[in-house]
């Protein structure tokens, strides 16, 4: 039901919170915040800020007790506190227990295999002792790529191993899982919706290029460089994916396309995503009205088709800046049709944080890259 006076709880204030709350603010939604950190960026929009770990218990547990509605902008949350906030009546969305399999990335793993999604073979160790084991034991040949089962997002919790030399240099410590390299020729994203009605829409097939030092997607194409067919492909990868899960809200599947023309599900996200930002600029829906609807359990934005070629730029903080944050460039920038900044409103930059987005709309993918490569330029992340 269509309520203004509802209470919206979500865990989590950075930048997807923060961009959360603006798109609430259209239907006059009430939101409120759960986040550590005084000054997080939602804590500048939201209704109310509490001060409190998503991770603990009890700060969950109070923080969901006068709300209506739960949901995240970050999957690493205590989900026995969620737990007990549904048995309670609160509406959880997305499910703790979905939360449970996706932030685990050997249960997400194990999820796909047993429901023949297709992902890069893989296998679980109880810690990187066991790993190096089965390394000596010819189990698993250099490259190959290792991760962390919890606690990794941006590019952390995962190593690429070429050699023993990286088993004592990039190691990761703790329970783990070993993947084989796949011979990637793209990596692409698809954003997925659903509702509890079990209505689900899906955002056209995204490209994604990573920053080689930082391992963080440092800009995207939409709609990515594939053939129809495999675009096609994509989105119905990911609405699979989301239909098995029975997950309400967003989820962002992210796959590789291999240079055998297979797509293999790399891993999912439980919330809006760096992958579709670009949505707020360039699609009749963005992704973060379309996860308000999904969670509301209100109809679907059917028009998730773009209105505009797009490119998505990570603003990054200058390498060897870390302060108060300063920008260089923003008029220059802003001179240029389709041009459209966004700032998360961090107060300190460091090397490689990201500070905030550029979309860039244009009539052709084409015409996109080359105004980014005047944004690349000049716009920079400083400090003081």
């Amino acid at each position: 039901m269509f309520s203004t006076t509802k209470k919206i709880g979500i865990l989590g204030g950075g930048q997807l919170g923060k961009m959360l709350c603006l798109a609430a603010a259209n239907w006059d939604f009430k939101t409120y915040i759960l986040d550590p950190t005084e000054g997080c960026p939602a804590s500048q929009v939201c209704t109310s800020h509490t001060l409190g770990d998503f991770n603990n218990y009890d700060d969950v547990l109070a923080f969901g007790r006068d709300k209506d509605l739960l949901t995240i902008e970050i999957e690493h949350v205590n989900t026995d506190a969620l737990r007990e906030l549904k048995k309670q009546g609160k509406t959880i969305h997305p499910d703790p227990d979905i939360l449970d399999i996706i932030k685990d990335k050997g249960l997400q793993k194990e999820f796909y295999q047993k429901h023949d999604i297709p992902t890069a073979r893989f296998e679980l160790f109880k810690d990187e002792k066991a790993l190096v084991k089965a390394v000596d034991e010819g189990k698993w040949k250099f490259p190959f790529v290792q991760k962390t089962r919890t606690a990794g997002y941006d590019g952390k919790g995962v190593a690429v191993l070429r050699s023993k030399e990286d088993l004592n240099t990039k190691l990761l410590k703790g329970a783990c899982l070993a993947e084989a390299l796949a011979d990637i020729q793209v990596e692409i994203a698809v954003i997925a919706a659903k509702n509890p009605a079990g209505d689900v829409a899906v955002f056209p097939s995204v490209e994604m290029d990573f920053h080689p030092e930082a391992n963080l997607v440092e800009f995207l194409l939409c709609p990515a460089r594939i053939s129809n067919l495999v675009a096609a492909e994509a989105e119905a990868l990911a609405e699979r994916v989301i239909r098995q899960l029975d997950l309400c809200g967003l989820l962002a599947v992210e796959l590789f396309l291999t240079k055998s023309g297979d797509l293999l599900v790399n891993e999912s996200a439980p919330r809006p995503h760096n992958s579709g930002h670009h949505t707020i600029d360039s699609a009749i829906t963005s992704q973060y009205e379309q996860h308000l609807r999904a969670i509301n359990d209100l109809p679907l934005g059917a028009g998730t088709q773009q209105v505009a070629a797009a490119l998505m730029l990570n603003l990054l903080g200058e390498d060897g800046y870390k302060g108060p944050v300063r920008y260089e460039g923003v008029e220059e920038c802003l001179s240029l049709e389709g041009v459209h900044i966004h700032l998360y409103g961090k107060a300190q930059t460091s090397p490689f944080r990201k500070m905030g987005h550029v979309s860039i709309t244009a009539d052709s993918v084409e015409a996109a890259i080359e105004k980014a490569d005047f944004v690349k330029k000049h716009l920079k992340v400083l400090s003081k």
